[in-house]
């Protein structure tokens, strides 16, 4: 059975989503939507056989698309995804789904009254060794402690330095370092250990009014979290989930390649699993097979996980000062 996928989006992202999906024998691209004719015209032209589009619901009314990969900008996410998901089409979004909570209840209820499918597009949940993670927790004993960050000097930063802002850095487009790095610490902690009970953050909010970086505690019942999260900055730690019986250590949380448990005796347990595909393969494979089986749910990057970050995002942007158009 055949996915016929429509992409909203032009970008580097999106590019590597397709060729992602073209490692699968079940995915086909028919469709590119763009804001312009000659960008649209540009990124098909990699791709043959895909129609160009302009208008978005021309694309989902065209009898060419059975699902939507959306990857514009964060504040153009829900008002996209409510056309794609009120014309009946499955829609696997782009993290972050939304730019608040109530925009993503919105996007949840019109998947639910259509019959579709919808899924945020969290790549390291799927990948095998965030599998080896949670299918290892066990062996730490009680957990104590998650740690992670993700600390990237943008490329996107000079410019911003020298007086230009864009995208990255425009509060018009619901971007920031919290949204676009530490929602990758966010989402495998809510995978693992669920919603937190509370949430402290501080942040460094630039002049143009988004978030350069910042870092969020969290409290459990019986553990705590920490993320940290940058664009104007490097960090090179990795991961860590802290029990009493030994420290489980991850190179990136963001795209976990390597896994271990060190433990209290000295000893050191390999974990890692091999990875054949590309990071979004497996996000794209977890896509398809839900569609062929007429769930309409992941168990992993799930509605109820996605709204409990969005909120986690909401409760630390509110504290930090950090105010979007679509807040209001």
């Amino acid at each position: 059975m055949t996915i016929r996928f429509g992409v909203v989006g032009t970008n580097w992202i999106t590019d590597r989503f397709i060729q992602a999906g073209l490692e699968n024998e079940e995915f086909i691209l028919t469709a590119v939507y763009s804001r312009t004719e000659e960008k649209g015209r540009d990124f098909a032209a990699k791709y043959a056989g895909a129609s160009i589009y302009t208008n978005l619901e021309e694309m989902v009314t065209s009898g060419e698309v059975d699902a939507v990969y959306i990857a514009s900008p964060n504040s153009m996410h829900a008002g996209q995804a409510l056309i794609c998901l009120n014309h009946g089409k499955h829609v696997i979004c782009e993290k972050p789904a939304a730019s608040n909570s109530a925009e993503l209840r919105a996007m949840l209820e019109a998947a639910r009254k259509n019959g579709v499918l919808f899924m945020e597009a969290m790549k390291s949940t799927f990948m095998p060794n965030f599998g080896v993670i949670r299918d290892n927790l066990y062996k730490l004993g009680q957990v104590r402690r998650y740690f992670a960050g993700y600390c990237q000097y943008s490329s996107r930063y000079d410019a911003y330095r020298q007086g230009t802002v864009l995208n990255a850095f425009n509060p018009a487009y619901s971007n920031g370092s919290l949204m676009d790095l530490g929602i990758y610490c966010l989402y495998p902690l809510v995978a693992l250990f669920g919603k937190p009970e509370t949430v402290q953050a501080v942040g460094v909010l630039l002049a143009s009014g988004v978030d350069g970086e910042g870092s969020i505690v969290m409290r459990y019942s019986d553990m705590d979290a920490v993320v940290m999260y940058s664009k104007i900055a490097d960090s090179y730690l990795p991961a860590e989930i802290q029990g009493e019986n030994g420290t489980m250590v991850i190179d990136k949380i963001n795209q976990p390649y390597q896994v271990k448990i060190y433990y209290r005796d000295g000893t050191v347990e390999e974990l890692t699993l091999p990875q054949v595909f590309e990071p979004m393969y497996y996000e794209v494979e977890e896509f398809i097979s839900l569609i062929q089986s007429g769930q309409l749910e992941s168990s992993v990057n799930s509605h109820a996980n996605s709204l409990a970050v969005a909120e986690v995002m909401e409760e630390a942007r509110a504290q930090i000062g950090l105010r979007y158009a679509s807040d209001l």
